[in-house]
């Protein structure tokens, strides 16, 4: 049998076609499953020197990459392979205050909490007097804006070892709070507006023990009133 020259490359054709088609399909590859960790380091909500002079570059990368970070990466650790795996940040924190077995887990957790809410209470050129609504809610709370700073100085300063100082609202009240460690508002019911961060690692490398001289600067050039005003209900 004799073929013609121009049908040898479409036969070529027909069988390379019927080749691919008995070849078997094979499957898509299993998308592996995600190996993220659960929480993250949020980033700063400005630049590492956005807040000098008064909180150096030095000091925030400190706090925000090696004492933060650490506290993340120890929630991972515990998280994992628990009943707690899957929870946001805030339920962790609320669920375990103050259940014995889980101190470590609502430590970090909270600490978490804490140091991501005090980032946003700050910025680049800001402290001073609030406005509008949030000046009149802490004027009738306090007398007045002054009396105000001196209460907050007072607990800041007035909390024995590591700890936070805070502006809650508590029901419809605005109070000044102090927790120690860990501890936040969060696990207690009330609103966080504003948070001082007054563990030593929080000013040392700029102030050494001059912690009141830190908490000033954060009230008169740090302090976000926007933020603040935006978590007052």
């Amino acid at each position: 049998m004799s073929f013609h020259p121009l049908r040898i490359p479409v036969l070529l054709s027909i069988a390379a076609l019927a080749t691919g088609l008995a070849a078997p399909v094979r499957a898509a590859e299993p998308t592996p499953p995600s190996t993220a960790p659960a929480f993250q380091l949020p980033p700063l909500p400005y630049a590492p020197d956005a807040l000098e002079p008064y909180v150096s570059a030095k000091t925030l990368g400190f706090h925000h990459g090696k004492h933060h970070q650490a506290y993340v990466d120890n929630l991972n650790k515990l998280v994992a392979g628990t009943p707690w795996a899957g929870r946001s940040l805030e339920q962790i924190v609320v669920d375990t205050a103050g259940v014995a077995d889980a101190t470590a887990l609502f430590n970090n957790a909270g600490q978490v909490w804490n140091h991501t809410f005090f980032w946003q209470g700050m910025k680049a050129r800001g402290g001073g007097k609030p406005t509008g609504r949030l000046l009149e809610r802490i004027e009738k709370s306090f007398g007045s804006f002054d009396a105000f700073k001196e209460a907050f100085v007072a607990a800041a300063v007035g909390q024995f070892g590591s700890g936070w100082a805070w502006l809650v609202l508590d029901g419809d009240a605005l109070k000044i709070v102090k927790t120690a460690n860990a501890d936040t508002p969060l696990a207690h019911g009330q609103t966080a507006l504003l948070t001082c961060d007054v563990w030593e690692h929080a000013y040392y490398l700029d102030y050494q023990n001059r912690r009141k001289d830190f908490v000033a600067a954060f009230l008169d050039h740090l302090v976000n009133w926007e933020f603040v005003a935006s978590r007052l209900k």
